[in-house]
């Protein structure tokens, strides 16, 4: 069950019609959070299928992820495990079949509000260069591969990775670092959250 705060934050951000004017379609906010949550998962914004499901990273890109993390859907969509809150709430559109940004005003308008109430979060997993740019601000790289290539500088508690989309798999070939080095990091990291003592 979720806090009242946390419930009444919630009804608030799927009844959001803020940028209907700019959306393909009704807008249907994909929030999927747990105060008891020990992972956060910010990505950029949901796809077509998860428009459709209304379930976050139900798509390819989000078996990737869950390939990455060593993660079954069990496990991943335990929402007392895992929160995912990505930097757009509604599916954006798609430009000659690439998905649009996620809408520029989604994430000042909900984030302030909504983090604070994630109190268990221990490991933020920054999907993307827009999470990557709201979260760690100047600390952020010129581009995503350098931000992704200097997770070793980032506080132990967010964790940079590029988008799990197949059309990054060219930019995963080139750098087989990724997979060498960062994913069983990812997946320790991870592991060692969700295998934690509560905190009191």
């Amino acid at each position: 069950m979720l806090s009242e705060p946390l419930e009444e934050l919630v009804a608030e951000i799927r009844a959001c019609r803020h940028c209907a004017a700019h959306l393909p379609n009704e807008p249907r906010p994909v929030v999927w959070v747990h105060p008891e949550a020990r992972i956060l998962i910010a990505g950029q914004a949901p796809g077509r299928l998860v428009h459709e499901t209304g379930i976050p990273w139900n798509d390819p890109s989000g078996d990737r992820l869950r390939g990455w993390l060593g993660m079954d859907r069990a496990t991943f969509y335990d929402q007392r495990k895992i929160a995912v809150a990505a930097m757009g709430f509604c599916f954006p559109g798609t430009i000659n079949g690439a998905d649009l940004p996620p809408r520029p005003e989604c994430a000042p308008l909900w984030r302030p509000r909504l983090l604070p109430l994630l109190k268990n979060v221990r490991l933020t997993l920054l999907v993307g260069l827009f999470a990557q740019r709201y979260h760690l601000g100047k600390a952020v790289k010129p581009t995503l591969g350098e931000t992704v290539r200097a997770w070793r500088d980032y506080p132990a508690d967010v964790l940079p990775l590029p988008h799990p989309s197949w059309r990054n798999s060219a930019w995963l070939k080139r750098n087989p670092w990724f997979e060498a080095e960062l994913v069983p990091e990812l997946r320790a990291r991870v592991g060692a959250v969700l295998r934690a003592s509560p905190s009191p």
